[in-house]
């Protein structure tokens, strides 16, 4: 494919920006999925959330060097009571319609995000109402103390009440239609950038806000963003000087980047955990050879799946190094993380064979199997290693590969019996992903993304106590025994956690951020 951009010259915004006393910077990136919306609320997915940021503004937001959470929206805020936080709002915010942010903004904004088309409820998890004190002020009422209420409000982003009632967006988009809103393609946030255009899989243009109440360290006064498939392309735009900078660059490419002495290469590792689920819901799965039962119920076979899987060489030969084995669904930087939970099972495809037979499949079975194929690092890669794995033990998997606008939609209309997922937790607590993975599918964001519908009522139990546990060394000690518990059974099959890296022009200035995202505020084009 041709790589192109084409850069946006309007004279006005050219006069507005040097009346500011900016110097007009273009940041140039790419990576290779694009986002699958404009609606804050409705679609909870990690690449999204980092770019919506740069519009959409939350109450709270990470200190991008501290990960510890700091005021934006809410100024200060103070728990009256175990159960009532009462936030005080930042006067003098304007959206970029050039209406007042406030209190009923706030109001609208957390509550849109509790609805039922919502894919947000797991970040109000705990809350049960929100009430106006004055137009600078809102309490927020919780069902029970919540020790990660703050963390939590980082990814509740602010909305106009008055824009969307305008253009009928009081609702989240519902992501498993194709029923469309306003907010889809537009936005009016309150954020350090407003979006220009967006073009779905082509190119995502924003400008800097000059009527930003904050004050930006970085320098940039526009973005650009073109999603691309082919990492070879990417790879090419960067080394061509085309883009600035690569968010998922090609693992084999990456000496080639850190010896270019116009490039450089950043990296860390990232709070998200890449696994596969498994459909335990359906009696029998579609397009298996199995017929009048779910092989994937057993507990056995399960194991065999993961047993099977040979983490240590995906690591070495299809990750290059840019994985980091793991046998939980957390990230060490996560709270409930132990070494204990940590340890993989061992590879064994003897153990796996018996295991398989046992469960009564002494020649394995087929089933379905879907991936991503422009979400993580080498996603569809990984699969067909795996798959290859598995065929060695019998078990003959259907592999079909999406890119991320679709996947998402069909796994979470439960469509596909063998699925990968990764698991990034904006809150740093294990609850995040126990109450989004594993808790039984219900409401409030409970089993959100549970899309193999696997359920234990002591787990469930556990994350219960968890929600409203105030004690913190107890509540740790909750999550970690759930995350054992949820091991035990094999309600997933954990791979590894990402470790991410960014390739980038040398006069490029970011800080390297845990969630894989950019932090607006402070990019540099130097």
């Amino acid at each position: 494919m041709t790589f192109r951009f084409a850069l946006i010259a309007a004279t006005a915004a050219a006069a507005t920006l040097a009346s500011a006393g900016l110097q007009a910077k273009t940041f140039k990136w790419t990576s290779a999925a694009d986002i699958p919306t404009w609606d804050v609320h409705s679609q909870n997915n990690a690449l999204a959330n980092g770019i919506h940021a740069a519009v959409y503004e939350s109450l709270v937001y990470y200190n991008s060097r501290t990960f510890k959470p700091e005021p934006v929206l809410a100024t200060a805020w103070k728990q009256l009571t175990p159960t009532q936080l009462r936030l005080t709002l930042r006067s003098g915010v304007k959206f970029h319609d050039g209406s007042a942010f406030t209190a009923d903004d706030a109001v609208f904004s957390i509550e849109r995000a509790m609805s039922k088309t919502s894919n947000f409820a797991v970040y109000a998890q705990g809350i049960d109402r929100v009430v106006k004190v004055d137009a600078g002020t809102i309490d927020i009422f919780t069902k029970d103390p919540n020790p990660v209420l703050l963390n939590q409000l980082t990814e509740l982003r602010m909305m106009s009440k008055a824009w969307a009632e305008k253009n009928n967006s009081v609702a989240p988009k519902d992501i498993k239609t194709p029923e469309e809103n306003f907010a889809h393609r537009n936005a009016n946030g309150t954020g350090p950038f407003q979006l220009v255009s967006w073009q779905p899989d082509q190119k995502l243009v924003l400008k800097r806000n000059t009527a930003w109440w904050g004050k930006a360290e970085g320098n940039v006064t526009e973005v650009v963003y073109t999603p691309v498939k082919s990492v070879a392309t990417r790879m090419a735009a960067l080394l061509s000087g085309e883009v600035d900078f690569v968010l998922d660059p090609s693992p084999q490419d990456l000496a080639r980047v850190r010896g270019e002495s116009s490039l450089k290469v950043i990296d860390g590792l990232e709070n998200r955990t890449i696994f596969l689920g498994m459909d335990q819901s359906r009696d029998e799965l579609p397009g298996s050879d199995v017929k009048g039962k779910n092989p994937l119920k057993d507990q056995r076979v399960r194991r065999a799946l993961y047993q099977a899987i040979d983490m240590d060489s995906i690591a070495r030969v299809t990750l290059r190094g840019l994985g980091q084995p793991t046998g939980t669904l957390i990230a060490p930087q996560v709270n409930g993380w132990t070494k204990a939970l940590d340890k993989r099972l061992p590879f064994d495809p003897k153990a796996s064979q018996k295991l398989l037979a046992d469960a009564g499949y002494p020649n394995g079975f087929e089933v379905d199997f879907a991936c991503p194929n422009n979400r993580y690092i080498n996603d569809e890669q990984i699969c067909q290693a795996i798959t290859a794995m598995w065929a060695r033990v019998g078990v003959k998997a259907k592999l079909r590969t999406q890119p991320l606008a679709t996947y998402f939609p069909m796994i979470q209309r439960y469509e596909a019996s063998i699925y990968m997922l990764g698991w990034g937790v904006p809150t740093f607590d294990a609850l995040y992903s126990l109450q989004s993975l594993v808790r039984s599918v219900g409401a409030g964001g409970d089993g959100n993304y549970n899309v193999g519908r696997y359920s234990n009522p002591q787990v469930d139990a556990m994350v219960e106590r968890t929600k409203k546990e105030t004690d913190l060394k107890l509540r740790t000690e909750l999550l970690t025994k759930a995350l054992q518990l949820q091991a035990d059974d094999v309600s997933h099959l954990p791979l590894h956690n990402q470790v991410i890296p960014w390739a980038m022009k040398k006069n490029i200035d970011v800080v390297h951020r845990a969630d894989n995202r950019l932090d607006w505020r402070l990019v540099k084009v130097n």
